[in-house]
């Protein structure tokens, strides 16, 4: 099993076509063979949760059985095609989930996975379904997360990405290493208190916790591959 993770920018003139991609994409990706589960997902303006949204990048987010059916997606499918005629720029990340812990729409997209992660970067994702009860206490410490986040030792980007708006929401982070995500998850006193809140005020009605070794990056976003320069890749 590898996953794919996808970044799309369109031109300002083309925002109608990347909207339009949302409905059109969904049939291709259900008949892809070979993808087991897949998100198209919209993003938000700041590299996390964010309630303003960025119309001109978008994602998709897909889990693959393995190399040869992620490759076959990406030289015959629709929504490759679609991206290359129509998108500014793109970036895929190729990983392989070695820690998964809860679910995405009742699934368990990881499977039952509970490696080691190896040394060199490595990659975060976590999703939540918000209570609509629980929607003030969670945007009310988004921006704090965000802050802590972007200016932790070892934190390379991250993505902020979601189904829907203002409650189906995911953030996508890499970090140099194991060492800088824990420090950053579990060293923090802010955020290890808002996750603590999220527990004991129950702010979720699903969530997933998933982390991955990086196989390969490749493309671009805002001009750059983020991971330039990060050579200990663990190849397939």
């Amino acid at each position: 099993m590898i996953v794919s993770l996808t970044i799309v920018r369109y031109r300002k003139s083309l925002i109608p076509f990347a909207l339009l991609a949302m409905a059109l994409h969904r049939l291709p990706m259900w008949l892809q063979h070979g993808c087991s589960f897949w998100k198209l997902l919209g993003s938000g303006r700041n590299g996390t949760f964010d309630l303003q949204p960025d119309w001109q990048q978008w994602g998709l987010l897909a889990v693959w059985d393995d190399r040869d059916a992620y490759e076959h997606f990406a030289e015959t499918s629709f929504v490759k095609k679609w991206w290359h005629l129509l998108a500014k720029e793109s970036w895929t990340l190729l990983c392989e989930p070695v820690q998964s812990h809860g679910t995405w729409d009742g699934k368990e997209p990881f499977g039952k996975v509970n490696g080691k992660v190896a040394d060199g970067p490595m990659a975060v994702l976590t999703r939540a379904t918000i209570k609509m009860s629980r929607l003030k206490n969670f945007w009310s410490h988004v921006d704090e997360v965000a802050n802590l986040m972007v200016g932790a030792p070892g934190y390379i980007t991250s993505f902020g990405v979601g189904e829907a708006p203002v409650y189906r929401q995911a953030t996508f982070s890499i970090w140099e290493s194991m060492e800088h995500m824990k420090a950053f998850a579990y060293g923090s006193k802010q955020h290890a208190e808002v996750i603590k809140k999220t527990r004991s005020e129950g702010w979720y009605s699903e969530e997933l916790f998933a982390r991955f070794r990086i196989i390969e990056s490749t493309g671009t976003i805002n001009g750059t591959d983020p991971l330039a320069g990060l050579t200990k890749y663990n190849k397939l």
